[in-house]
């Protein structure tokens, strides 16, 4: 589910790029950009769900999610995007996508 959304979203910034409604491409920066999303915001954030026990025992399974989702981008996230680009290149090129 996350890289579903994660691609979605790249393709948004992407496109608002090549359209010069974004001043940087995403692409630069994309893989270092989760890893500190995760690390800076999502981990801490499901951290603060299990000390505040807020969805009692399932607190504890955001977190695990989390820190899992942070190691499978760290591994494998450099690759994905390579795949974001790859597949929005061929979008566009088959008239999927329209750059105005």
């Amino acid at each position: 589910v996350y890289i579903k959304w994660n691609e979605m979203f790249f393709r948004e910034c992407y496109k608002a790029y090549l359209s010069g409604r974004a001043e940087k491409d995403p692409s630069q920066g994309w893989y270092q950009g989760e890893l500190g999303f995760y690390k800076f915001y999502v981990i801490p954030l499901a951290k603060k769900l299990e000390t505040c026990g807020v969805f009692g025992v399932s607190s504890d399974e955001f977190l695990n999610y989390a820190e899992a989702n942070y190691r499978e981008w760290e591994l494998k996230g450099e690759e994905m995007v390579a795949r974001y680009l790859e597949n929005f290149n061929r979008d566009r090129e088959s008239g999927k996508i329209v750059i105005s």
